[in-house]
């Protein structure tokens, strides 16, 4: 199996506020939906808007950042056979967080 990531922009969910409970609890259906399919892996939302940058050099810069930087909001991570589930499981979640989802597949662990 694959596994990919599906996420989205930091500010893509515009929705009024008292909405937020159901957009959570749709959210929640489709984790819940994928775990008994055996796909999640993991998923998160990202707290902004602290952030660290760590240069090669080792040089730390600390955020916050501007607003015109894309962001992650939030992502999940599946493992499917094929891109074309892992789009299906992504065409769920927009809707449940009623905004537009990235897909890209992950590197597969190298083997040490």
């Amino acid at each position: 199996m694959t596994k990919y990531l599906i996420s989205f922009e930091d500010g893509s969910m515009t929705f009024p506020d008292e909405e937020l409970p159901d957009v959570a609890r749709a959210s929640m259906e489709v984790v819940e939906e994928a775990r008994r399919a055996g796909v999640w892996v993991y998923g998160s939302g990202v707290i902004y808007p602290e952030a660290s940058v760590v240069g090669t050099d080792g040089s730390v810069t600390h955020g916050p950042f501007s607003a015109g930087k894309e962001r992650i909001g939030g992502f999940s991570i599946i493992d499917v056979p094929t891109r074309n589930e892992a789009i299906a499981w992504a065409a769920k979640v927009a809707v449940a967080c009623r905004c537009a989802q990235d897909v890209r597949e992950l590197m597969d662990e190298p083997d040490i």
